[in-house]
């Protein structure tokens, strides 16, 4: 990894920044963030500057659902750390507790211009643990973390087949329901408890569980709802107008069946994985055209890979398969670039090339969303940490 933590310019670049129009010209680098930009040539250019040869400039690219890191490359079941089976409710759970920061995955998304991913507990639980944003370089995970982004939850058939195997609850899409119901209003009766309290000896025994919920009930965070079919869409949105949550529609791949009902409920979608089968009886109803549908009706999305499930490298070749199936190209490129970093909460900080924003640059031969395109360059925080 190159450590270039003095300030540098990329020059003879044609530059995207996704939020206002292309222009060619310079973006300059100060440490980890974009010092400024311009067009035309910069004066007193040295060695340390970096001629971009005409090729496009673009922000990093942002995955926004992932499991990058808890299952592992080539690593069977000593690697896979996303699903903790023992209880179907488990806010408490840390994904950076769990984490392999140092997996090959990551080398792979530093090579397709994949420079922040979320990431975190599967879908088996009810109430799983927390989703981080995270980038796909640093020393540490501690370090290249961004922030904790919310907690997961899951509808639908991967908790009632789980825990109806065991023998356990929930079994049933009501089960589940009701048992993310009971938690969080008792997640917010023991907050309510807390703020109430005049001294110690009126606080309420301690909860990792409960205390993991309050900053989603203080709408610090969003619930991510791992959701497949209409119904359980529904439901998500459900649930999180009766406790007031932040909803973000994880997967949503029947939402073309309500696209205009999730948009009138202002709703929020994560789609994919785009480049898989209907292997399984929720996504019967899987359509490529998901994505061009919820835009047409006015719902904003990011496209994901749900890595593993589908490799974090394809995450721009889901997005140009989602063009070809009438999403515009200019709206498919900010699924995994602005939007996509809005939806992570990420925005202030990833997601475009403006001024003040973290360098995360990526390099390209020509259009990334098109397949004959190759990365150059990809780099994190102000350091090369892919040249090709």
């Amino acid at each position: 990894m190159r450590d270039m933590t003095d300030r540098y310019t990329i020059y003879n670049a044609h530059i995207i920044p996704v939020t206002s129009a292309p222009f060619d010209g310079w973006i300059e680098i100060c440490g980890s963030k974009i010092a400024d930009m311009g067009t035309g040539v910069p004066d007193n250019l040295t060695d340390r500057d970096i001629d971009a040869h005409g090729h496009n400039i673009y922000p990093g690219l942002v995955d926004a659902h992932t499991h990058m890191g808890l299952i592992g490359d080539g690593a069977g079941e000593e690697g896979i750390d996303v699903n903790e089976g023992s209880s179907a409710v488990s806010p408490q759970l840390r994904a950076i507790d769990g984490l392999n920061f140092y997996d090959g995955y990551f080398e792979d998304a530093r090579r397709a211009g994949v420079t922040t991913v979320v990431t975190g507990a599967g879908s088996l639980n009810a109430i799983g643990g927390s989703m981080i944003a995270i980038k796909t370089a640093g020393r540490t995970a501690d370090e290249a973390m961004i922030r904790t982004v919310g907690i997961k939850f899951a509808l639908g058939e991967n908790p009632k087949s789980y825990y109806a195997e065991r023998d356990e609850a929930p079994q049933t899409r009501m089960a589940t329901a009701a048992l993310i119901r009971e938690t969080l209003y008792k997640a917010r009766q023991y907050a309510e408890q807390k703020a109430q309290a005049e001294d110690v000896t009126d606080l309420p025994e301690f909860d990792l569980k409960y205390e993991a919920l309050i900053p989603l009930l203080q709408g610090e965070m969003r619930a991510h709802i791992h959701c497949h079919r209409a119904d359980d869409i529904l439901t998500a949105l459900r649930l999180c107008e009766e406790f007031s949550l932040r909803p973000l529609l994880i997967h949503c791949t029947e939402g073309h069946l309500i696209a205009d009902i999730l948009a009138e409920k202002g709703a929020q979608a994560v789609t994919g994985p785009i480049l898989c089968d209907r292997g399984k009886p929720e996504l019967a109803r899987a359509d490529y055209r998901n994505a061009a549908r919820l835009h047409e009706a006015g719902v904003e999305i990011a496209i994901c890979t749900d890595h593993p499930e589908v490799m974090i490298d394809m995450l721009t070749t889901s997005a140009a398969l989602c063009v070809k199936n009438g999403l515009p190209r200019d709206t498919a490129l900010k699924a995994v670039t602005i939007n996509a970093a809005r939806l992570a909460d990420t925005a202030d900080r990833t997601g475009s090339l403006e001024k003040g924003k973290d360098a995360d640059i990526v390099m390209t031969d020509g259009d990334i969303l098109d397949m004959g395109t190759s990365v150059l360059m990809t780099i994190i925080d102000g350091k090369i940490v892919y040249s090709k």
